[in-house]
């Protein structure tokens, strides 16, 4: 009986380690010009910060030279949805603040539901 608990038990992790990979992920400058959007208004969150440097390296190809490209945010629909997926992953009041005052260089895993930031370098 213990090997078959100990199948399932092995069966289990592994399956859960699965669904813990990210979908992707990408690594980008947040730069002054990601601060602010296409009308010109100062963003005053972390997310529409995240969600405006992917617009402006999608939609009006202006990336910074540190922006990597990712395939998930590139559809309009998951960008919208970028702000929802910040608050059910992790993301720390240091990073938001880094991103909020600063221009630092963050790396973003991308998971089915939520995404994680971590901050790289200011």
């Amino acid at each position: 009986m213990k090997p078959l608990y100990l199948t399932a038990a092995i069966l289990f992790a592994a399956s859960g380690a699965a669904v813990a990979a990210p979908i992707e992920s990408y690594t980008a400058r947040l730069s002054a010009a990601d601060h602010f959007n296409s009308a010109g208004e100062r963003l005053t969150s972390a997310a529409a910060i995240i969600r405006q440097d992917r617009a402006n390296l999608y939609v009006y190809g202006k990336g910074d030279d540190e922006d990597e490209g990712d395939s998930f945010f590139l559809d309009k629909g998951n960008r919208a949805r970028l702000e929802r997926m910040l608050n059910n992953g992790t993301f720390t009041d240091a990073a938001r603040r880094a991103i909020l005052n600063g221009t630092p260089l963050i790396h973003v895993e991308v998971y089915r539901d939520f995404i994680n930031v971590t901050v790289e370098s200011d």
